[in-house]
């Protein structure tokens, strides 16, 4: 029973890092850490009882995909999308999701209809409760399980980075409890789809992005320093 074997060693600190990036990046997606927000290594550091090291990998990967700004001599901070930011990832997003509406009819089946039906359901419960984070989770989810239907794993995956990038905007940008899509939108999608109605569905999948876009108010920025205690509250029991 003596020593541990380094190969375990080394998954548990694998593992250790993988919480903590999954930890920040959901608290980011869910709009529980806001665009603009301090994340000292210190800080972070003390409620994930790790250390700064650890941390410090952990806001590196986020840095690469585009969710925490690094600066010198200022730290890290999530990412602000800029206007142009903005509106190019949702112009990414029309143009990637749409084109690849033929495979996802083509590919549709009745148990895809059901489970996109069952996450609008959970979307609209969250929205009734004004849970935000489950509203934006279960909103993401949609997205991405419909485009998953082509079975076009690379564009889901590029959708599903899309999606939390989408998230920071809404945050950065977007009205007061504007949380996720519009749960109608989802159901008319989910219509036309199953209809196989292929043109119909293409106007209501860019009219939808559309829609977000222009509900934006790009008019607003600052910096805030999170309460990391109540956010992560528990992580060191795990």
């Amino acid at each position: 029973m003596g020593n541990e074997n380094p190969l375990q060693a080394a998954a548990g600190l694998h593992d250790r890092d993988e919480s903590i990036y999954e930890a920040l990046l959901t608290a980011i997606v869910e709009q529980q850490l806001l665009p603009g927000s301090k994340l000292p290594e210190e800080a972070l550091a003390e409620v994930f009882g790790v250390s700064r090291t650890g941390v410090r990998k952990a806001l590196q990967r986020l840095a690469a995909v585009q969710m925490v700004t690094l600066t010198p001599k200022r730290g890290a901070q999530v990412a602000s999308p800029t206007v142009d930011e903005a509106r190019e990832i949702f112009r990414t997003r029309a143009l990637l999701e749409v084109a690849n509406l033929p495979d996802v009819l083509q590919r549709c089946q009745p148990p895809h209809l059901a489970a996109l039906e069952a996450i609008i359901q959970q979307e609209q419960l969250a929205h009734e409760a004004y849970d935000g984070p489950a509203a934006i989770r279960h909103s993401a989810n949609f997205h991405i399980q419909l485009q998953a239907i082509s079975g076009n794993q690379v564009l889901t995956e590029m959708v599903t980075r899309l999606s939390q990038r989408s998230s920071l905007v809404i945050a950065a940008w977007g009205a007061p409890w504007r949380q996720g899509c519009r749960c109608d939108d989802h159901e008319r999608l989910v219509g036309l789809l199953r209809e196989k109605a292929l043109t119909a569905l293409t106007e209501a999948l860019n009219h939808h992005f559309e829609h977000i876009v222009a509900s934006l108010c790009f008019s607003r920025t600052g910096e805030s320093v999170p309460d990391f205690a109540r956010l992560f509250a528990g992580y060191k029991e795990r």
